[in-house]
Parts: structure tokens; sequence; C-alpha cells
């Protein structure tokens, strides 16, 4: 059974187990962040936790990579 998480305050649906990563790549969410410099779009790159290209905040904590936690019921991801 499905549940959802909240992303910069909108539900995206979360398959149990699912990243967070694999949950915005199934809502059809390929970047959630730009770069400093030139403001290229940022998402899922490696899939494996080598980069930092998809980094989100969960619950208010530091960054995270999302290819790599798993989403739980009732978390709060922020992408800014």
């Amino acid at each position: 059974m499905t549940f959802h998480i909240t992303v910069d305050g909108r539900p995206v649906p979360v398959v149990p187990g699912q990243t967070i990563g694999a949950a915005l790549h199934a809502a059809g969410v390929r970047s959630w962040r730009t770069t400093r410099f030139g403001g290229r779009p940022r998402g899922l790159f490696c899939g494996i936790g080598v980069c930092f290209d998809c980094l989100i905040s969960v619950n208010g904590r530091p960054p995270e990579r999302a290819c790599l936690l798993e989403a739980e019921p009732g978390d709060e991801v922020s992408t800014a």
C-alpha cells in the first residue's frame, strides 16, 4: 500500500521501501535543485550515493542524498 510524503508542500506518492529520489523520479520530477553558478538543474545522477546532485533536506535535518534515503510516512522534504 502506498503512502505520501510532502515535497515542497505538495504530496508525492511512495511505495514502501522506495527512496525519496526514486519516488520523485516515479512522480515525474527529474530535477529539484540548481547549481550555485549557472543555475543548471540537478536531481538524480549516479543513483548510488557517489555524487551530491540529489541533495534534499528531510524533516529539517541537514541535506542528505535522496538516492540513498528511504522515504518514511510523514516525511517533509525541502529541496531549497
